[in-house]
């Protein structure tokens, strides 16, 4: 995501760090540039041109300039305002977006900008913080998106409300739902509602209306990261009228732009609470201006890295690895282990741009395809040969080629590979130390509380 923006903001801040002094005439050069990038990505013009000023104002202020290292001075200056940016406050505010809980949870949105599997993303993410979710089918108009809704729940194991047969009225349905949802004791009912093409009348009388019955304690708009621009109409419309307490913003991991996210919060005046980041289930994030300013930037977003990894690392299968090396016994089926417990942890891609400055290192893009053929050469093994490789000779190796589909010559690297991994643990113990580490994180609870 930002790909885009961030290499040119990036590329202006090192230009920058590289000048011996600031003056007006090379910082006003370089946010020209800023400016341009920023359009460019879609971010909302007048949003643009705020940005910029305030950026110059206090890059050509007496504390920057007077600097020793005033490029520096100058990178925290972009850091603190894109913060303020995307957290619509001032720069050095603290702020803590909450989810009002309990109670019920509306949700709001155009078609196609993914409102029925952010309701299974919202409910599985409360669901991790023990919380009781409840999801209610509320899209008369497309049996579809209900169908998809009590299948989405039942592999989250989530309870669903299904319209009865026949039911047409809106109302009537959501306030069975309540309820039902009563009756369950949840703490969060998470309503999915109808959509449109384009904003309409009718639809947001019928929001307006369902709004009043349920009486939600959050009314969120799911907007589609990918539409640009369009989708901050999209949220001062629906904001003029229903009003909404909150953004989530879809596909955000598929937008290169990603113009939408500087610009909701100045337009709106509302926040972004969360980000859809891919097409699983858990790829629901909750929204950190501070994180998201530092990826823009190169910074790179470590925290977000570590508490992706505690989430997928169990601490009992981290014991028994350590173990395992200490006596010399990794295996090929290790390996593909670990591997499986990165692909938990999301796109390749993504976990790099957490790094600080390997996202800008082409030769370190993660190759999703290579990473498959390698898991399938693993799983074209044997049990006995995965746990003793050293069984494997030539007819094998034809026989694990053919059977994953690769070269030979791509058996035979993996293999060469993997004992050299192997002797470095033995001689260095290196990543044994790591997976001792590893078992000192912090427990999984590292969700926002809600």
């Amino acid at each position: 995501m930002f790909e885009r923006l961030s290499e040119k903001i990036q590329r202006v801040l090192k230009d920058l760090r590289g000048q011996g002094r600031i003056t007006e005439s090379n910082i006003s050069s370089a946010l020209r540039e800023v400016r341009m990038a920023l359009l460019d990505a879609d971010v909302n013009y007048q949003v643009a041109r705020e940005f910029v000023n305030t950026v110059k104002q206090k890059a050509l202020g007496e504390e920057v300039l007077l600097s020793v290292t005033p490029g520096q001075q100058v990178v925290k200056i972009f850091h603190d305002e894109l913060v303020a940016l995307l957290r619509g406050g001032e720069s050095g505010q603290v702020q803590q977006v909450q989810i009002a809980l309990p109670g019920n949870i509306l949700l709001i949105g155009l078609n196609g900008a993914g409102k029925t599997t952010t309701a299974a993303k919202l409910g599985r993410y409360l669901q991790r913080q023990s919380r009781r979710v409840g999801l209610v089918a509320c899209d008369l108009a497309r049996p579809a998106a209900i169908e998809q809704l009590a299948t989405l729940g039942e592999q989250l194991g989530l309870p669903v409300w299904i319209p009865p047969k026949g039911e047409k009225n809106v109302i009537n349905n959501a306030k069975s739902a309540q309820e039902w949802a009563k009756r369950e004791g949840f703490d969060a009912t998470i309503f999915d509602t109808a959509g449109r093409q384009e904003i309409n009348e009718e639809l947001l009388e019928e929001l307006v209306n369902l709004r009043n019955a349920i009486n939600p304690s959050e009314v969120l708009l799911i907007c589609d990261a990918a539409t640009g621009q369009a989708a901050v109409n999209v949220a001062e419309r629906f904001h003029s009228v229903v009003g909404i307490s909150g953004c989530i913003l879809t596909k955000l991991d598929g937008d290169a732009r990603g113009g939408v996210a500087l610009s909701l919060r100045k337009v709106t005046g509302v926040p972004i609470k969360f980000c859809g980041t891919g097409e699983k289930l858990d790829q629901l994030e909750f929204f950190y201006p501070e994180r998201l300013a530092g990826r823009i930037l190169g910074m790179g977003d470590v925290v977000s890295l570590v508490e992706k990894a505690a989430q997928a690392i169990d601490e009992r299968e981290a014991e028994e690895m350590q173990r395992r090396l200490a006596s010399a016994k990794f295996d090929l089926n290790d390996l593909l282990a670990q591997m499986q417990l990165i692909k938990k942890m999301g796109p390749l891609e993504n976990l790099l741009g957490m790094l600080p400055g390997l996202d800008k290192i082409h030769t370190l893009k993660a190759d999703e395809r290579q990473f498959r053929r390698t898991e399938a050469i693993i799983l074209s093994m044997t049990p006995q040969e995965r746990a003793k490789p050293e069984i494997i000779n030539a007819r094998r190796r034809r026989r694990i080629a053919a059977g994953s589909g690769v070269t030979l010559s791509e058996v035979n690297n993996l293999l060469l590979q993997f004992q050299q991994m192997r002797k470095m643990m033995r001689k260095a113990g290196g990543l044994q130390k790591l997976l001792k580490r590893m078992k000192h994180l912090p427990p999984i609870a590292h969700f926002p509380k809600l």
